[in-house]
């Protein structure tokens, strides 16, 4: 049975041409290295070398089998870094999802340090909503989500990112759009545009909390399951909304953004992924997010 170490063996002294400098650098005596030559060749059927007292010459048939183990060897290597890469995280591929808002807070700095970190991790990107993204990861359809907290789910790891307080959203000609800050308590009569509560249950619990401390509580006209629906809405006059302030990076013409006079609650990111998950991948990703919310 042709056994790696046979071909090691081999490509040495073919690359020497001389038994005693290539029994040197595998750091063996001349005669046992001469000796597994032999049964190799008994082994393959055919004769490797032309030894002579004064040479060592490779055959045709000696030649080409030179070559093949070099492919072979080639290939074993690359096997190998490949296989270092994966344990390390560093190959693969990352299927992400993400709440819409994401996309205008956290989630840009982090998908940008991690493809220069680790450009050879293929990215699989899905905007979905808190829910949904619960389920996938149940599924296995995801392997990370950001989301808006709490999770209840104990097979899953959570940790919140980013907090940020909430502003409201107004249409251009909103008479309140003049106002530099706007009190809760002259939101009472406006139509509102929100999310249904079973798709972030955290941040809509933050929102009526916040009106009823003013209060009312909100008269919801329009639902809309994206915060860029929601946006496009109040650009539309159908409403007011009460929102991330992360949502003024998303430039829509006919929206303007005021801070509230009271104290918000702070609407947070959370990173979400399984806790059984043994993936480099997956842990090389919570180590870059990391890295970069320490700056």
């Amino acid at each position: 049975m042709i056994e790696l170490r046979h071909l090691r063996y081999f490509m040495m002294v073919a690359e020497e041409l001389h038994f005693g400098r290539a029994a040197e650098r595998l750091h063996m005596a001349q005669p046992p290295l001469s000796h597994q030559i032999r049964q190799l060749e008994t082994e393959l059927g055919f004769q490797l070398f032309y030894r002579t007292k004064r040479s060592v010459i490779l055959t045709d048939a000696g030649q080409v089998f030179w070559g093949e183990c070099r492919k072979i060897f080639w290939q074993l290597e690359q096997a190998v870094r490949t296989g270092q890469q994966v344990s390390r995280g560093e190959l693969g591929q990352l299927a992400i999802a993400f709440v819409s808002s994401a996309a205008y807070n956290v989630l840009p700095q982090i998908l940008r340090s991690f493809r220069s970190t680790v450009p050879q991790v293929s990215l699989e990107l899905h905007e979905l909503t808190t829910d949904q993204q619960v389920q996938w990861l149940r599924e296995g359809r995801i392997d990370v989500g950001f989301v808006r907290p709490p999770i209840e789910d104990e097979t899953f790891g959570c940790t919140t990112i980013f907090q940020e307080p909430l502003v409201v959203a107004l249409p251009k000609a909103h008479a309140l759009a003049l106002q530099s800050q706007v009190a809760l308590s002259t939101l009472a009569g406006e139509s509102f545009i929100l999310f249904p509560r079973l798709l972030a249950p955290g941040l809509y619990d933050q929102i009526i909390s916040l009106c009823q401390q003013g209060g009312f509580s909100p008269n919801v006209v329009q639902e809309a399951i994206q915060m860029q629906t929601i946006i496009s809405l109040v650009a539309a006059e159908m409403g007011v909304a009460i929102v991330p302030i992360s949502l003024q990076n998303l430039q829509r013409t006919g929206v303007v953004y005021r801070p509230l006079v009271e104290v918000t609650p702070k609407a947070a990111i959370a990173v979400v992924w399984r806790k059984l998950d043994s993936s480099a991948t997956v842990q090389r990703f919570l180590e870059v997010i990391e890295q970069v919310m320490q700056r």
